[in-house]
């Protein structure tokens, strides 16, 4: 972790494994606390240890295709892109998931989310790039999304809401600050693309206003 942030300071070449390696470990760990949240019966492992092998074994393709487009242009890229985005968004759910689920206090379940969003914001912006060395635009980019959703899980303890109906609105968050930010790498942040975002944003923002117990 030292050599991490050491090589984002001296702008080093960029380790391509290291970076590759984020989703997974991050898809490994959130699929680790979750495994501790389900009953302990075999029905209910099964499905989860199927949807880790299918995920983990996705990964691995797709940090394969990752590392070759870093140095010449394949035709698989889209595919790979589109696979990670939703394997990014699941494990952002499942991360968001456990930590809720321990129900800590407002600071330490917000803070532990902004840690924890960060490498995961800067590998799905790094994969829009495959740059060879760290860019700054793409970090401060990380910090800022991985700030937001913080800041919009501060919101879900003054909302009455269950653990999977809040882990959900942050991953719709997610989904919207991603996509969001991926386009605008890629240089097409179109009003039309920002519209659908927005209105899928909005939508969630209603179907958990109706999921909400209010009567307490």
């Amino acid at each position: 972790m030292v050599l991490f942030f050491w090589s984002l300071r001296e702008g080093l070449a960029l380790n391509l494994t290291l970076l590759t390696l984020v989703l997974p470990f991050f898809f490994t760990l959130g699929v680790g606390f979750f495994w501790f949240l389900l009953p302990s019966t075999l029905l209910a492992r099964i499905p989860i240890i199927l949807v880790y092998g299918v995920g983990i074994y996705a990964l691995c393709l797709t940090s394969n295709i990752y590392t070759v487009a870093a140095i010449r242009t394949i035709a698989l890229l889209r595919a790979a892109r589109g696979v990670g985005f939703v394997i990014s968004l699941f494990t952002f759910f499942l991360v968001y998931d456990a930590i809720l689920s321990f129900k800590g206090s407002i600071v330490y379940s917000s803070l532990a989310i902004y840690i924890l969003s960060f490498p995961l914001f800067l590998h799905g912006f790094w994969t829009t790039t495959l740059g060879k060395k760290f860019d700054w635009l793409i970090i401060r980019s990380s910090l800022i999304t991985s700030l937001v959703v913080a800041e919009v899980a501060v919101t879900i303890f003054f909302w009455p809401v269950s653990v999977v109906v809040g882990s959900l609105f942050l991953t719709v968050f997610v989904y919207m600050l991603l996509g969001l930010g991926q386009a605008d790498l890629e240089g097409r942040l179109f009003s039309q693309t920002i519209r659908e975002y927005l209105v899928v944003g909005v939508l969630v923002f209603f179907g958990m206003i109706l999921a909400t117990h209010w009567g307490g």
